[in-house]
Parts: structure tokens; C-alpha cells; sequence
């Protein structure tokens, strides 16, 4: 398999041309439907969709969910730039998408630092700490991912430029697990559920955790359309009172928040009880973004060739849809 690179130039001009293709099979959603995107289906970041719908955390403020998944960061900024969705939970780095003209805000936090995410290598790959990786072909799910800018600014921060680690846009986590299994690729970012599954089945191990070298972050945050913050801004509003108040339930309620979330990872519930204690405590209880994370970001979109200078990511986030904010 030859894998071909795609520069993040060509990206928005074929994600413009994607958006008539995504208006016409997108299904329209039922008039009082709230449509929720996630960007990756089983990561961790993203079950509190599943968690609250169970629990009715949404229905007492008065949301019908309706959820769809995505292949990525970029698969989910054609769905917001479609109309096709009305909230996406996606990553922080999108929002150079927005400052490249996608009619979207950022509303909330969901975490900080990317401790959600991890590098694997193969059983048989000669990769065993983040000094192997110089040179290797890692597995991403989509050019302009989050997956992309954290293997890029480990390289940079590394010393080794921007492309001292190779990348591969394969999509889903089963066709980069089939890739590394047939040594196509080295290695690939995935959540760390399914890097604990992996290594337990003996496929693979956890070589490097973007959480151990990338502090000021915001991995994870939810994105609004413009059009639905101008139709119906309070159920922009629900849906983050709704996000908070399930937050608050799985840290008062491990036993039952892994019994819902592991057949939506995919993992057992010892599996899922690991990750919750890993990870639970890196959600926001509050939904603000983290003004240094931010820095970091607009910095990094200029170093990684995203963007030609620093832009004020500022106007592409608003905090007053959160609980409490004035209007």
C-alpha cells in the first residue's frame, strides 16, 4: 500500500467541495432533535454524550439527542460546515478550521491536557520510546486531526522540525490497526482504551503519552454551529448544562458510569474502570477554556504551517452559553 500525504493547503479547498456531497445524504433531524457529532465514536473524551442521554441528564433540560460519529477532525468540521450537525465534540485544534472560515464557535472545555491519547507500536516494531519514533511512519485518522498536530508537535518539540515523525491520514482505528498489523505503518495515535485493549491481546504497546509532554492544552472541546446559536441559543445552553451536570454524576458514580460507557468503548469493564480512573479526573467541571492552552495553539498553527501567523483564537471561543455566564 502506497501512502500518499496530503498537505493542510489542499485540505479546505477539499473539504469545500465535500460539502455539497454532505448536505445531500446528511438525514434531517427530527424539528426537535438537538444533532450531536462525535469526532471519534468510542474515546473516552466523548462518552459523557452517552452517559447523559442514559441518565436523562439532557432530557431535564428538555433535549432529544440525536448522536452520529465521525472518522476525525476533519470529517466532523464538514458535518459543522454542512449544517449536517449542530454541536460537535471534537479537539482543540480545530479551531484553526474556524479562523479559516468555518461558521462555527467554541462553547466549552471538555479537557485539558491530551492524556486521552497515546502512541502505539506494533508487537514486532523496533519502537520502545519517543527517541525510536524520529523517522517512523505513524498512523493518524484525518489531515488537520488532533491526532496529526500532537504527532507534529512532539517532532517539534523533540527538536526534529515538523515532519521528523511521518504521518499516514488512514481513517478509522480499524484500517491503521490493520496497517500497522501488516507493517505499512510503524505505529499509530489511538485512545488509551483501546491501546490497553491492544496490549492486552498482545498486538501491541503504549510507547509515548502526549499527556506526559504537552501541559497547557485543551485536547477536547464542543463546538456550536452559527446557525444553531442564532436559531435557539438556549439549547446551545441546555446541552452544557446538561454536558456538566453528567460530569458531575460519573465522578460521584464510577461503578455505573463504566458499566455504561465500556459497550460504547468497546473494552471490557476492567478496561473501562482503568481509563475512568486515569482519565476522569482531566475533565472540566466548569466547560472555560484555559487562556495559555490557547497560546499554545495559535503558536503551534504557525509553526506546524497551518496558519501564517498567530491568530487571536479569542474570537473563535465564547464562554457565555456556560452555566451561570451572563447573556
Amino acid at each position: 500500500m502506497k501512502i500518499i500525504a496530503i498537505s493542510w493547503r489542499r485540505l479546505m479547498p477539499a473539504m469545500a467541495a465535500s460539502l455539497g456531497l454532505l448536505v445531500l445524504v446528511a438525514a434531517p433531524a427530527a424539528a426537535d432533535a438537538l444533532r450531536v457529532g462525535k469526532a471519534n465514536p468510542v474515546a473516552f473524551s466523548f462518552v459523557p454524550l452517552d452517559v447523559g442521554i442514559a441518565t436523562g441528564a439532557f432530557a431535564r433540560h428538555g433535549l432529544k439527542i440525536e448522536e452520529s460519529s465521525f472518522a476525525g477532525s476533519a470529517k466532523v468540521q464538514q458535518a459543522l460546515a454542512a449544517n449536517a450537525i449542530d454541536l460537535s465534540l471534537s479537539s482543540g485544534p480545530e479551531l484553526a478550521f474556524l479562523v479559516k472560515g468555518n461558521p462555527a464557535l467554541c462553547v466549552a472545555s471538555i479537557a485539558g491536557p491530551p492524556r486521552l491519547l497515546v502512541i502505539i507500536a506494533g508487537k514486532d516494531a523496533p519502537i520502545h520510546t519517543v527517541a525510536d519514533l524520529k523517522g517512523k511512519t505513524i498512523g493518524i485518522s484525518t489531515v488537520g486531526s488532533l491526532t496529526m498536530w500532537l504527532v507534529q508537535e512532539m517532532s517539534r518539540r523533540e527538536g526534529w522540525g515538523t515532519n521528523g515523525i511521518k504521518t499516514a491520514a488512514l481513517g478509522e482505528d480499524a484500517a491503521q490497526i490493520a496497517a500497522m498489523k501488516t507493517r505499512q505503518i510503524d505505529g499509530m495515535v489511538i485512545d488509551v482504551a483501546s491501546a490497553y485493549r491492544l496490549e492486552s491481546s498482545g498486538d501491541a504497546r503504549i510507547v509515548a503519552r502526549f499527556g506526559d509532554m504537552i501541559k497547557d492544552f485543551e485536547i477536547n472541546v464542543i463546538y456550536a454551529t452559527q446557525a444553531v446559536l442564532q436559531r435557539d441559543p438556549n439549547e446551545v445552553r441546555a446541552f452544557l448544562s446538561g454536558w456538566l451536570e453528567t460530569i458531575a454524576y460519573m465522578r460521584k458514580n464510577k461503578a455505573e458510569t463504566v458499566r455504561l460507557v465500556a459497550p460504547v468503548m468497546h473494552v471490557s469493564e476492567a478496561i473501562a474502570g482503568k481509563v475512568y480512573d486515569e482519565l476522569m479526573p482531566a475533565f472540566s467541571d466548569s466547560g472555560k477554556i484555559d487562556p495559555k492552552a490557547l497560546d499554545v495553539l495559535a503558536k503551534s498553527f504557525v509553526d506546524m504551517g497551518m496558519l501564517p501567523k498567530p491568530p487571536d483564537l479569542q474570537t473563535f471561543v465564547s464562554e457565555k452559553y456556560l452555566p451561570g455566564a451572563m447573556r
